[in-house]
């Protein structure tokens, strides 16, 4: 689905390369989360896979990037969009409509959908995402996760293959973060392709299939979400916030106490804990 060959981006007016030799394969399908320290490089990789680097955001952009066998330095940025949804992490930037209904029509037009599919992938967006009472509410009454998922629903409505979304949760509670998770998981088991960049790390490697951990405009890592999360020593050097619960196993293993996988979600950890408890009595 997306294939990256080689990837070094400098911004204009910097000498610093915010992306430094990046090669890496995302299938059809996955699910696949990205995460690193503030300025590791994440936003400028999701952005290059959206064609929003080079073509909007300005600098020297070498190797490739192909999206759908689209090469995004050849393709135009509205084209690319056909395929890439792109949701941001500044959402009040994005939002240009008063009210729900119209900020999805906004996009729909701008595509030229016939009129007749209009409604139908209008409400079937909305539904997807259990805001349809939302509808005719304005934008500046939502709370943060609702416009999050407002913003997503006008991407949906476009019927992108990919889905692309910077630091998601940035502006929401734990339980508006776990609704938006658990809408992309429903996206993703459909066959969507979905790529979320995050520094909330224990909601990532949950939901993800496979994960990349950026460090100073690198991919150190990438793979299955189980073989990055178990290389703690990686993380830690990455500058990555480790969840509790990796922490804790990493400090087990460290003990000569675990010697298996990393937990990486509740339930897995207690089973950690309880196994080592029950070896000990």
């Amino acid at each position: 689905m997306i294939s990256v060959e080689n990837l070094s981006f400098i911004y204009d007016g910097s000498e610093r390369r915010a992306l430094n030799e990046i090669s890496l394969r995302i299938p059809r399908g996955a699910f696949v989360g990205v995460t690193g320290a503030s300025r590791s490089g994440k936003s400028t990789l999701l952005r290059a896979m959206a064609g929003i680097v080079p073509h909007y955001l300005r600098g020297r952009f070498f190797g490739a990037v192909k999206v759908g066998g689209l090469d995004t330095l050849d393709t135009a940025p509205q084209q690319i969009a056909h395929i890439v949804g792109f949701v941001g992490e500044d959402i009040e930037s994005q939002m240009i409509c008063e009210t729900v209904e119209e900020e999805l029509l906004f996009g729909l037009e701008n595509f030229a959908v016939p009129r007749e599919e209009i409604e139908p992938r209008l409400a079937a967006a909305l539904e997807m995402l259990s805001i349809s009472p939302l509808r005719g509410r304005k934008i500046s009454s939502l709370s943060g996760g609702q416009r999050q998922k407002t913003a997503l629903a006008a991407m949906l409505a476009l019927s992108p293959q990919v889905l692309i979304l910077d630091n998601p949760s940035a502006e929401l509670d734990p339980a508006a973060t776990e609704s938006l998770y658990d809408a992309l998981a429903a996206l993703n088991s459909r066959g969507m392709t979905v790529i979320a960049a995050e520094q909330k790390v224990g909601t990532l490697c949950r939901f993800a299939t496979q994960m990349i951990v950026m460090d100073d405009g690198g991919a150190l890592l990438c793979g299955a979400a189980q073989q990055v999360m178990n290389d703690t020593a990686a993380l830690a050097a990455a500058g990555v916030m480790r969840p509790r619960r990796i922490e804790l196993g990493a400090r087990l293993r460290a003990e000569g106490l675990y010697d298996g996988d990393m937990p990486l979600d509740i339930p897995r950890a207690a089973a950690m804990v309880r196994g080592i408890c029950n070896d000990r009595v």
